[in-house]
């Protein structure tokens, strides 16, 4: 049985502002559960941003997916809508142009996350 798992993607769209979109990636049986296709990637980068990080609307440096080991970061888009996203959720940037999006810490915690560079 083939199942999907959901991944929020930050984009830059017509408008010069980023926006989300959910996206999903199909997961196949596995001996051990359900696997994903093979994305390339070109680097891992580990990143601690501390409690009281809170970053202006800034693009992303390159197109990369962000996983979050532990902490939370609270993203907003040009939209001004939020989302929070906690220990081990998954987003990938691609706003790389534009007004890009706000990053800040969630209740002064420390986050510790996992960058896959994707070119």
């Amino acid at each position: 049985m083939t199942k999907k798992t959901t991944v929020t993607r930050l984009y830059t769209g017509y408008d010069g502002q980023s926006h989300f979109e959910e996206i999903e990636v199909q997961m196949l049986p596995n001996i051990v559960g359900h696997i994903s296709e093979t994305f390339g990637a070109t680097g891992i980068v580990f990143r601690e941003t501390s409690g009281d990080y809170d970053y202006d609307f800034h693009t992303a440096p390159r197109r990369q997916y962000v996983v979050n080991l532990d902490g939370a970061v609270e993203i907003t888009v040009g939209s001004g809508e939020k989302r929070v996203f906690e220990a081990g959720e998954v987003f990938i940037c691609e706003d790389t142009t534009g007004q890009g999006h706000i990053s800040r810490a969630v209740n002064g915690q420390v986050r510790r996350s996992l960058l896959v560079t994707l070119d």
